[in-house]
């Protein structure tokens, strides 16, 4: 029900702009439509507490002037800023594009600002930055968090709080249902005649990395077939590539990285010593990011639903957000990956890898 308590007088809104130096404020809007300050706070904060026809007024005043809400003024009376922090590892790492696009649909779409922020792959860093922006944000999304559980939990206890790729006790989590597309990328494998596979591990802090590594043994056990892990190595391009003499020392016929910008760089140092992709070696990685189809060959990959992952995680934290206590424990539904094969993976090789 709206409130028409803001019954001034009621003119058209001039034409004229401001004067007077500064951003313009509340004031300035209320002295173009000729309604008082708080009516102008009501009409901009709370929609439909006044009259539409004065709300339109309000609103094209303040289109006119070219107004924005100051989040920390805005947060003063409710305690809330209406921006979200999103965490992540390595803003250089493509996996990340559709993580972003689908937390930002959700936030706009729920009228927040979304700030981006990078730990640089460190724990401390990561640690660091929280404490900078929790004070002016409502909520935090950590995306392959570097953290250890205890930390999470603590954060989670001050901040509401949604972790992705990543189970922590007690803490909201947006994590892919990975054992589909894992145990599918090892029964193609082994389907292809791959008889021993090497997976070359992410960051030791890595709960994801971790959790690929044990699908994966669980899998090559049950289909009787040798499985090995190369690493820790970083999530990388040059991860990958300097993993390649190991890799070769491994006699594995197939390979499975951590992720694709791994699998990409193991391509490029094969490409160099000669080792032939899919011929001589397979390889395949975990996300589907941008690119993965554009390399040569294109990469077989366990494709994770990033975009619904990223909007998950915001409507996870606003859920807390908008709760009495501020915290969500239950975790959201599993969502599910899928292998998607393409040309860097073939049929094991009689060559160089072989007894």
């Amino acid at each position: 029900m709206s409130d028409d308590s803001d019954a001034e007088p009621q003119r058209s809104v001039p034409t004229r702009r401001r004067s007077s130096g500064g951003a313009p404020t509340i004031y300035d809007i209320a002295e173009l439509t000729g309604v008082n300050p708080s009516t102008v706070s009501r009409a901009l904060g709370k929609p439909g507490r006044v009259s539409a026809k004065t709300e339109a007024k309000i609103r094209a005043a303040a289109a006119q002037l070219n107004f924005r809400v100051n989040p920390m003024a805005r947060a003063l009376p409710t305690g809330r800023t209406h921006t979200l922090a999103l965490i992540v590892a390595d803003i250089t790492n493509p996996l990340f594009f559709r993580l972003v696009r689908g937390a930002e649909l959700a936030a706009t779409g729920a009228g927040y600002a979304l700030v981006i922020a990078e730990s640089q792959e460190s724990g401390d860093a990561e640690a660091d930055v929280i404490e900078q922006i929790m004070p002016s944000v409502d909520g935090i999304v950590l995306a392959t968090t570097r953290l250890s559980p205890e930390r999470i939990a603590e954060i989670a206890s001050r901040k509401p709080l949604v972790v992705v790729n990543r189970e922590v006790v007690g803490v909201t989590a947006v994590v892919p249902g990975v054992e589909r597309g894992t145990q599918a990328l090892v029964s193609h494998l082994y389907e292809m005649g791959h008889r021993s596979i090497a997976y070359l591990s992410g960051p030791v802090t890595s709960w994801m990395s971790e959790r690929r590594w044990t699908i994966i043994l669980e899998a090559a056990e049950a289909l009787g077939i040798a499985a090995v892990e190369i690493g820790p190595a970083s999530p990388t391009l040059s991860g990958g590539r300097e993993a390649l003499r190991r890799v070769i020392a491994s006699r594995a016929t197939a390979v499975v990285a951590f992720n694709d910008l791994m699998a990409m760089g193991l391509m490029q140092a094969a490409a160099e010593a000669a080792v032939v992709v899919p011929d001589e070696l397979s390889v395949a990685g975990f996300d589907d990011i941008f690119g993965s189809e554009l390399i040569s060959p294109a990469l077989t990959t366990v494709r994770a639903p990033l975009v619904e992952m990223g909007q998950r995680a915001v409507v996870g934290v606003l859920a807390a957000v908008s709760s009495e206590d501020d915290a969500v424990s239950e975790d959201m539904p599993a969502l599910t990956t899928e292998l998607i094969v393409r040309g860097s993976t073939g049929h094991a090789p009689g060559g160089p890898f072989s007894s």
